[in-house]
């Protein structure tokens, strides 16, 4: 019980903090829209490079762990197609729907991992986020672009699809990070400790930023919807994901930061995707809301069971 409180609790303590300080009006929505801004292009990144790089030479890709993690998203990818299709989910609807199902939080993500195991559960939650986040990006696109109500011609789609990837600055960070990791070499010591006071800015300050956003009044009319997407992200993720480590015969902290990987809520990113792409941001509002409050079961059950 004192691992929940010590490293799931002070997550979400900082995330209801985000919203006392916008009902207090010590901070607006312009303020957060900066913030956020600031902690996506250069904040979060340098936080990823500065500990993903630290692990040196040592640092090594479990093709295991991967590949679960990606079949996983993939087989939930598949499963919200099929509600989609059974449920005669609206076209409008249907591409926020299905990315709300398998997309993360990073943040929450990146904070929890930390608090409960260190420097070397973030460099394995690195290596994850770095190829999940491009794989997701492909098949959130794509299925965002397949239900749109504007046409467009494949090349669009694969534009659409290439700009999501290539323009991602934690895409970016990570796979630098993994480079740098691999090179053997070091950063000067101003340049960590630069990297470092920057860093500290951004989980905090993310977390603040959920907070805010957060809206009871999101879920009005698309409670359902949400709920369903939630049960698949928060429930149906993290079963698939452990069958096909225990599977894939993936343990200890491997297993650990995996299953804190799949019991996160979903991203705030699929609010903005979704509104770029023509496809419902009310649904997409109401799923974040609903998947971050609920996230603190799944996260302490994930940290709980394997912790």
């Amino acid at each position: 019980m004192s691992a929940l409180l010590n490293n799931i609790l002070p997550v979400f303590v900082l995330v209801a903090l985000g919203q006392v300080l916008l009902r207090a009006r010590l901070a607006d929505e312009r303020f957060f829209a900066i913030s956020d801004r600031l902690i996506y292009f250069f904040f979060f990144p340098a936080l990823l490079f500065w500990k993903v790089g630290a692990a040196g030479p040592k640092l090594v890709l479990p093709g295991r762990l991967i590949l679960a993690t990606l079949a996983a998203i993939f087989i939930l990818w598949l499963a919200s197609l099929a509600y989609i299709r059974l449920a005669r989910v609206p076209h409008f609807q249907a591409g926020t729907f299905s990315q709300v199902s398998f997309r993360f939080n990073t943040y929450v993500g990146m904070a929890v991992v930390m608090s409960a195991f260190g420097e070397e559960g973030v460099a394995r939650f690195g290596i994850i986020i770095s190829l999940a986040i491009p794989f997701i990006n492909v098949l959130a696109v794509s299925t965002l672009v397949w239900h749109a109500q504007a046409q467009y011609s494949g090349i669009q789609k694969l534009r659409m699809v290439l700009r999501a990837m290539l323009v991602n600055p934690l895409i970016l960070a990570c796979l630098a990070a993994i480079a740098f990791a691999r090179s053997g070499l070091v950063l000067p010591v101003f340049l960590e400790r630069s990297l470092a006071l920057g860093a500290s800015v951004s989980l905090p300050m993310a977390l603040l930023s959920i907070g805010a956003s957060l809206s009871l009044a999101k879920l009005k009319g698309r409670l359902g919807l949400a709920l369903v997407s939630c049960l698949l992200k928060l429930l149906l993720l993290p079963l698939v994901g452990y069958s096909l480590l225990r599977l894939l015969d993936v343990g200890g902290l491997s297993l650990s930061v995996a299953m804190l990987y799949f019991a996160l809520p979903t991203a705030t990113s699929a609010y903005i995707l979704s509104g770029q792409l023509n496809s419902d941001t009310d649904l997409a509002g109401a799923a974040i809301v609903l998947s971050t409050i609920l996230s603190m079961v799944s996260l302490s059950a994930a940290l709980l069971l394997f912790g």
